[in-house]
């Protein structure tokens, strides 16, 4: 679906700007030559830099999807100065040293497992998440991502300890397909940079493991995002500044699938449904009908 006018007006720049940053984008990728060598510099993804970063995202909850009673928001909050006085602005992948804010977003709300009336249908409740919105078209089809160059998404991030997961959807034939990974928060309470491998990402469907386990389309990431659904009644809060792509190796252990805060040992018969996050894009299947397909 193409992009409409009142969607590029939040936060979304016109189809000749899309046009000529990404020209400029591949431009300087072969200029580069960086298609011969591994990059060395981050691939930024979002960063909550300015006022109207967060309107380049979505909220989702069980409130906006099927009238739960999850509250979420995503909302800016301008860097505070560092102790020599300069800007807390910050680049990607700045390092958190004492006194320095950086400019980011508060993901805030609280989470209710308690079911809508009159809708009998929904038996799960308490979630909450954003994620990137769709970045629309340019001259050559839709903007999406090549990450492929790359080996672990980073996540500059303050948390308050709770479990969320980092989710990236890809431009897959399996229009449900998401990839998640743990959020592996070491330091609650303090901006802390966490790095996973994308290869450690779990591919899942409604929240729930699906196999076979194919390999992320890194050349087609379509978003980024951050979801809770651990389903604890009570208020949460994550601070993000940014989220990139990046070839340095991780300061800390390297987390691996088996962290990834799924059970991977598949049952097929199991028909748990997920959290409803992906609710938005169709709904899920029923019992024994095939996997629809995106053409």
């Amino acid at each position: 679906m193409f992009a409409t006018p009142i969607r590029l007006a939040r936060g979304q720049p016109s189809f000749l700007r899309r046009s000529l940053d990404e020209f400029r984008r591949q431009a300087g990728i072969a200029i580069r030559m960086e298609g011969l060598h591994q990059p060395l510099k981050p691939f930024p993804l979002m960063k909550f830099d300015a006022p109207e970063s967060p309107e380049r995202c979505k909220i989702m909850s069980d409130q906006t999807n099927f009238g739960g009673y999850s509250r979420a928001a995503l909302t800016y909050v301008p860097g505070a100065a560092h102790i020599d006085g300069e800007g807390g602005q910050g680049r990607i992948g700045g390092g958190e040293s004492a006194g320095e804010e950086p400019a980011h977003a508060l993901f805030k709300g609280s989470i209710s497992t308690e079911l809508p009336l009159n809708r009998s249908e929904i038996q799960r409740s308490g979630f909450a998440a954003w994620r990137t919105r769709d970045r629309g078209w340019w001259a050559f089809g839709k903007l999406l991502w090549d990450i492929d160059p790359y080996s672990y998404l980073a996540l500059r991030v303050k948390s308050d300890g709770r479990k969320y997961f980092v989710n990236i959807q890809t431009e897959s034939i399996v229009p449900t397909d998401l990839h998640q990974h743990l959020l592996p928060c070491y330091t609650p309470g303090q901006w802390e940079t966490v790095m996973i491998p994308f290869s450690a990402f779990v591919r899942t469907s409604y929240g729930v493991v699906v196999e076979p386990q194919k390999e992320m389309l890194q050349q087609k990431v379509k978003s980024v995002g951050i979801g809770l659904t651990d389903r604890v009644p009570g208020p949460f809060e994550l601070r993000i500044a940014d989220v990139y792509a990046t070839n340095r190796a991780p300061e800390k252990g390297v987390v691996g699938r088996e962290d990834s805060g799924f059970d991977l040992d598949i049952d097929e018969d199991d028909e748990k449904r997920g959290t409803g996050m992906m609710d938005e894009v169709e709904p899920p299947r029923k019992k024994g009908e095939p996997e629809r397909i995106l053409i």
